[in-house]
């Protein structure tokens, strides 16, 4: 300690205090900073063709360096990329949805525009601009090999979450302003998965705090099993709840009672009329 305040005045005392407090720094952001949010980041190679990928298709909406685009009247014509991690560019490009055709009020499904493994490449070079939702797993989405009363829980899930927008059989559903939820039945597993955990569009993010791992899977094996659900109710009607139930109860219930009426009347005029001409 002797040694240290002899020599705390030292003109080079200043410098020698900021190389440990930068080299400390420096050693506690290697020790805490966020994990690699995907393995194949780690891939120069495909990082440098995802990076051509993103140039030449992708750069002209979300930026060069992904940072968005905004328009002259400050809206958000391509939202910046950076942190959304591989699972927002698997679930976006492989579905078609990206690149987009045109823009409007909820960009569609369509066939995809690039091959699996360019795909991989533009998730590669995503997920290196900052961390985010990897890729999940098979086991991750797999909906085979829940017990049936984990696939139940998976139901509880799914109507406390999902029916609101996506409808009880998974069918989708109309939202505000031109928006809809898309239908879930015959959709890949994994792209449930990673809408979840990458909230698309006008969709909640479901982080791990809000629904697990496993929650998510049973949430999953339980819309598989939609598609050979009986229709305990009787016809499905397409399985859109109260619309085109309403819509079969004015046409058959409503339009049934206007047909009886009309019947009756006209016949109860014909009667009267048989009966008056007899007198």
């Amino acid at each position: 300690m002797k040694f240290l305040s002899t020599r705390r005045r030292h003109p080079l005392a200043g410098l020698v205090v900021l190389v440990l407090g930068l080299v400390l720094m420096g050693g506690l952001y290697s020790a805490f900073r966020p994990a690699s949010a995907d393995q194949s980041a780690s891939d120069t190679a495909l990082i440098s063709q995802g990076r051509r990928l993103f140039v030449a298709s992708c750069s002209s909406c979300h930026g060069l360096n992904a940072e968005g685009v905004t328009s002259k009247h400050d809206t958000n014509f391509g939202p910046p990329l950076i942190g959304v991690g591989a699972a927002a560019v698997d679930f976006q490009v492989s579905t078609g949805r990206m690149p987009a055709a045109r823009p409007g009020t909820q960009i569609e499904q369509r066939t995809p525009v690039f091959t699996p493994a360019e795909v991989r490449a533009l998730a590669a070079y995503v997920a290196s601009l900052g961390p985010g939702p990897a890729i999940p797993s098979p086991e991750q989405y797999n909906p085979l090999g829940l017990t049936a009363e984990q696939v139940a829980q998976g139901g509880q899930f799914f109507r406390t979450n999902c029916t609101a927008c996506h409808n009880y059989t998974g069918a989708g559903g109309t939202l505000p302003n031109g928006r809809y939820a898309p239908k879930l039945l015959g959709v890949e597993p994994r792209f449930i998965y990673e809408a979840m955990i990458t909230g698309p569009q006008q969709m909640p993010i479901f982080s791990d705090d809000v629904l697990t791992p496993m929650e998510k899977r049973q949430i999953i094996a339980y819309i598989h099993t939609l598609k050979e659900q009986p229709g305990y109710g009787g016809a499905k009607l397409g399985g859109l709840g109260p619309v085109s139930e309403g819509l079969w109860g004015w046409l058959a219930g409503i339009g049934g009672l206007v047909l009886a009426t009309v019947w009756i009347s006209n016949n109860g005029a014909r009667a009267m009329k048989k009966k008056s001409q007899s007198q």
